[in-house]
């Protein structure tokens, strides 16, 4: 074995052990954000007090309108903004966070955030080693594509909290799935090592995958943040109707953001990447006519890239439809990202095509 394959060898150890520590550390945020939502405060005095300094600072931070009259000054309360983003007009405060407004569990909070960011640099750098192991873009097979990912993933998380967005409460059900998606990595999809096929060596690669790679991970922020939308919406209806929900959902869904504000998240995250997957199918055709001297020819993958792009789109426009917001529209959103999974796992594994050569 010469040198350069040696190199090559132990850069590509180096990368499984980053990954594997990644996911001990992963596990770690994990059991924190678990111990933040089980320790934050339980008590309705807490969520109501949370709730109502919470609606008290919004309500502050709005100043009053000011008209000068012949007669004198008139100050005027600023009008009520309705949100029509979900269905109904439910005036809702968010809830205090999965803390639970409690110190102790805003505590096990920070330390989750912080054990997650440690998680993603190792990763990151098991990725970046898997790179320099193969001496290409680590993006020639399924496990690679899920590491980085699932890598990106996180990265979208942690920059909405690096700019002030109030996303903990993605954290837990985040982790849980990059766990997962670790874990189907290095025992169903791991591949050692290699060079690409002829076919990938191209600088399309950079561009058609990686947009493509983003474009997953926002989307998967937005499902996320739309799963949460229905089951909020239920417990808010369930409120509504008189009902009473149980102490596990009321501990869960009164830490939430109200159901109209879950619901607007869904829908800016996933308007502001829908541009970006247009252009990754775009990218997608002009090297398809590169490497096969033709844009498009329904090929399995770029049939499913298609619909994913006709649901999401159908979603967008439904949800810019007064009579198609909130739980409709929000259906929608979900089976979007379905043709997106499919299209991804269910392609790559049971379905044919010129985008099969390199395996899994």
């Amino acid at each position: 074995m010469n040198l350069a394959a040696a190199t090559n060898e132990h850069l590509a150890n180096v990368s499984n052990t980053l990954i594997y520590s990644s996911m001990a550390v992963y596990t770690l945020a994990f059991l924190a954000y678990i111990a933040e939502w089980t320790f934050g405060s339980r008590s309705k005095i807490g969520r109501t007090a949370a709730a109502l300094t919470g609606a008290a600072a919004k309500k502050a931070a709005a100043p009053a309108v000011t008209v000068q009259n012949a007669g004198g000054t008139a100050v005027l309360e600023r009008p009520k903004v309705v949100v029509r983003a979900a269905s109904g007009s439910r005036d809702v405060p968010d809830g205090p966070g999965a803390h639970g407004g409690d110190e102790q569990g805003d505590l096990y909070g920070r330390i989750a955030v912080s054990l997650t960011v440690l998680a993603f640099i190792v990763e990151l750098s098991g990725v970046l080693a898997r790179a320099a192991s193969v001496e290409r873009a680590p993006w020639g097979n399924m496990y690679e594509f899920n590491i980085t990912f699932s890598t990106v993933a996180v990265g979208v998380y942690l920059t909405l909290l690096l700019v002030k967005k109030n996303v903990r409460w993605l954290g837990l059900f985040l982790v849980t799935t990059v766990l997962l998606d670790l874990g189907i990595a290095v025992t169903v999809l791991y591949t050692a090592s290699d060079q690409l096929v002829p076919a990938l060596h191209s600088y399309w690669l950079y561009i058609h995958v990686s947009t493509a790679i983003i474009c997953g991970a926002v989307f998967y922020v937005g499902a996320v943040g739309t799963l949460l939308y229905l089951f909020k919406d239920s417990y808010e209806n369930k409120l509504a109707s008189g009902g009473k929900p149980g102490a596990f959902a009321t501990s869960v869904m009164e830490r939430l953001p109200a159901s109209a504000n879950l619901d607007k998240f869904s829908y800016r995250v996933n308007a502001a990447v829908f541009p970006l997957w247009t252009f990754t199918i775009i990218a997608g055709s002009i090297w398809a006519e590169s490497a096969w001297g033709r844009y498009w020819g329904w090929d399995p993958k770029e049939t499913w890239a298609f619909i994913t792009w006709v649901a999401y789109a159908c979603y967008l426009h439904a949800r810019a439809t007064a009579g198609w917001k909130g739980r409709k529209a929000a259906y929608l959103a979900l089976i979007a990202f379905g043709c997106w999974i499919f299209n991804y796992y269910g392609v790559n594994i049971f379905v044919g095509g010129k985008h099969s050569y390199a395996g899994v």
